[in-house]
């Protein structure tokens, strides 16, 4: 699929809604919306109304409520003040100027109970049909949440979230998608918990029904460890008939493994150690659960749906194929989770079964689509040399499907400016963007939404040299607190770099250890001294361990800026040494491109004529006071960037002389230990657009070697997804090579 196709599908399914030119037109009415939601929406005419406190809830027996009497329910409640006027009232009163704060963050609060009785958790004997009938309010609670009526979903959520695991699990999965998108460690704590909550009210209903039920030991023996057939050579049919556990069991297990999914998903985000030992235990619990029913799945053959209701076939399917992409794609480092589980896992057959459940329009019809956007995002986002243009149409595939049935969802379009940008139309992906906002505008997703949005398009901006916009853009959301407040102001500070405004740019520098000390005191981290030697060799020490992995790479870069009197700041280009680090020169256009090597001439000249004054003086005078030149880590970081940038114009074969510069000087380097395995991996990428595909892959085995520096985590997943490539594409090296034994970069040889 070609550039023009690829503009032409994403153009096609962008939201119906548009901006007029008038400049009093660019707001989307609130009229104009709902008459839009009564055209995708029939149930429009009546509202979601609030009801009794939740807890005076939690001891109410499950009970079977057939769609007469929800339609009943729903006509006795017609005078009740509805959840959203609520809502919008208390924002008007506490947000007088427009401006959010923690309090009005009860728009994304729960009403679960944070210890919940487990023994008045109602037990479950509804069979597959009923229970159908019973969940059709998760699934109009689900098409609300992809429609951005977040408040409706909401409402219908909190109905029974206390005493059924699957309406506690769409509070959890709404918890969920706001924690990824903020990356706040509020957000990330709050869904935790509602989603341990939904673990263990789950788990409870699994208790409970099963108290009520008698199961024979050979039954339940036969179920665990193989059906026993001809059994005293019984020809009874009854006696051959097999037995399946009940569908509220299948249902409640499923939910249990998709809670401990979601977590193990969160807690693999925080990228500590602790977390990823936290990780492992979430997802063996899910292994667990999942396995249980897949296994009765299979012998249910062909006639499962008498014994499973749809959306618990859908669930397994959806947590089955989630996990096998996850796997697929954790980095190598992390294989360790892998033999924790003993589950090896089938990439086709994780696309084959989150095809099955996107197709199947059930409640985890569009999470699945979710799922596989986000799994060709990472692919296109951490490797767009190996996998652009590959994942771009089964992606815009997946996304056009997801838009016919959701086609103003703030999700799906932020997914389409993601592939807009990846396909290098920035101009179509900024207003995809600008879209996704706005869809969002008013709901409970704006205050995840908005900052995320904006964060992509400052980069947009900065993928157009247009810093000025990058400037105002990352200015807001350093005053919004959104992500890292250093690292927004030290882009910043680097965007004043590079519009030559060196002042304003050494004063947003001075303010980013500042800022790491504040928020390492927020999160709890004891702080470090001005006065901490922090860099001495490039590497993490224990002064920076506990905050983010970005914030550890520009206080070092601060500190060095500091250490010079900024006396060397024409010698760097903050801005886009941090494009080289996130891996977007790809995406660039070629105008673009072609500025930012005329910018990597100059700093490099410029590094060539302090070389030589300093050298002349060392030829006329005998034990100068000065120290010889060393510039090896600053001409390295301009000749990667040089590289990068002419792999992206496909001027690879210029590009090999300056990789070779940087590998034969790596003893030199003193303060950028990211430089050797960084330059590893463009050098396989520079091999791999040369065709030599098994020396990229020998190039990037050796970059997996390098351990403890700035970004390790990024890299590795880029250098995992690059080998997973090699795998699929049968590139594998013979176990010696021509030159013997190598030490892959360590300092001694491996002892066996």
């Amino acid at each position: 699929m070609d550039s023009d196709e690829i503009i032409s599908v994403l153009n096609i399914h962008e939201p119906s809604m548009k901006l007029d030119n008038n400049e009093d037109n660019n707001d989307i009415s609130t009229s104009s919306l709902k008459e839009y939601d009564k055209q995708l929406d029939p149930s429009w005419s009546y509202e979601i109304h609030s009801s009794s406190p939740l807890d005076q809830r939690i001891n109410n027996q499950y009970q079977y409520i057939t769609s007469e009497e929800r339609d009943r329910e729903r006509r006795s409640r017609e005078y009740e003040h509805s959840i959203e006027d609520e809502d919008i009232s208390v924002m008007e009163e506490s947000q007088p100027n427009g401006v959010y704060n923690d309090d009005l963050e009860d728009f994304q609060s729960t009403t679960i109970p944070t210890v919940v009785p487990l023994n008045s958790i109602p037990s479950n004997s509804l069979n597959p049909r009923q229970q159908e009938e019973a969940d059709q309010p998760v699934r109009e609670g689900m098409r609300y949440l992809f429609d951005n009526k977040f408040m409706r979903a909401k409402a219908i959520f909190q109905i029974n979230a206390a005493s059924d695991p699957l309406y506690a699990l769409g509070l959890g999965a709404m918890a969920f998608i706001r924690a990824i998108m903020t990356h706040r460690n509020k957000d990330i704590q709050k869904a935790l918990k509602i989603l341990n909550t939904t673990y263990f009210i789950a788990k409870a209903q699994i208790d409970n029904t099963n108290k009520k039920r008698t199961v024979p030991l050979m039954q339940s023996f036969t179920r665990y460890f193989g059906e026993q057939s001809n059994i005293n050579n019984t020809t009874s049919k009854d006696a051959q008939k097999k037995t399946f556990l009940i569908n509220s069991i299948l249902r409640a297990n499923v939910i249990k493994a998709e809670a401990s999914l979601l977590m193990g998903i969160l807690l693999l985000t925080q990228e500590s150690l602790m977390s990823y030992v936290k990780c492992g235990f979430h997802f063996r619990r899910a292994y667990y659960s999942y396995n249980l029913v897949w296994q009765e799945y299979k012998r249910m053959g062909q006639d499962y749906t008498k014994y499973m209701d749809r959306d618990t076939v859908s669930g397994i399917q959806f947590g089955i194929g989630a996990v096998q992409l996850l796997l697929s794609s954790m980095p190598s480092k992390l294989d360790q989770i892998n033999s924790l589980l003993g589950w090896s896992y089938d990439k086709e057959l994780g696309f084959v079964l989150l095809k099955l459940c996107t197709e199947a329009r059930g409640i985890r019809s569009s999470l699945s689509s979710l799922v596989l956007l986000a799994y060709y995002n990472i692919l296109t986002s951490f490797a767009p040399q190996l996998y652009g243009k590959e994942c771009m149409e089964p992606a815009l595939k997946c996304l056009t499907d997801a838009q016919n049935q959701h086609p103003r969802s703030c999700f799906f379009l932020y997914f389409a400016a993601r592939f807009a940008r990846a396909a290098r139309n920035l101009t179509l992906s900024s207003q995809s963007f600008r879209f996704a906002t706005e869809a969002s505008r008013g709901e409970w997703a704006e205050l995840a939404m908005q900052p995320l949005s904006d964060y992509e398009q400052a980069f947009n901006d900065a993928l157009q040299l247009n810093w000025e916009d990058s400037l105002a853009t990352f200015t807001d959301l350093g005053q919004q607190g959104y992500w890292s407040p250093a690292f927004s102001k030290y882009m910043v500070g680097a965007c004043y770099e590079m519009l030559g405004r060196r002042t304003e740019a050494i004063l947003a520098f001075a303010e980013v250890p500042q800022l790491i000390q504040r928020t390492m005191a927020e999160a709890g981290v004891s702080t470090y001294s001005q006065n901490d030697n922090i860099i001495d060799n490039g590497n993490s020490s224990k002064s920076t361990r506990g905050i983010l992995y970005v914030d550890t790479f520009i206080q070092k870069r601060v500190k060095r800026y500091q250490q010079g009197g900024y006396q060397h700041m024409d010698l760097h280009l903050p801005a886009l040494e941090m494009l080289l680090m996130w891996n977007v020169y790809e995406w660039m256009e070629k105008d673009a491109l072609t500025h930012c090597l005329t910018l990597v001439h100059h700093a490099l000249s410029l590094v060539y004529e302090r070389e030589r004054v300093e050298y002349g003086i060392r030829q006329k005078k005998l034990v100068p006071s000065t120290a010889p030149p060393n510039y090896y880590d600053k001409r390295a970081g301009l000749l990667l960037i040089k590289a990068t940038v002419l792999n992206g114009l496909r001027q690879s074969q210029e590009a090999v002389a300056h990789l070779n510069w940087i590998l034969d000087h790596k003893r030199h380097f003193k303060y950028d230990s990211w430089i050797v395995p960084f330059t590893y991996w463009e050098s396989g990428v520079t091999c791999w657009h040369l065709g030599q595909y098994e020396k990229s892959r020998r190039l990037w085995q050796q970059a997996l070697a390098y351990t403890d520096y700035d970004f390790e985590h990024r890299l590795t997943i880029r250098l995992s997804l690059a080998l997973n490539k090699c795998d699929d594409l049968g590139i594998h090296l013979n176990s010696i090579t021509k030159g013997g034994i190598s030490s892959n970069g360590r300092k001694r040889m491996p002892l066996a």
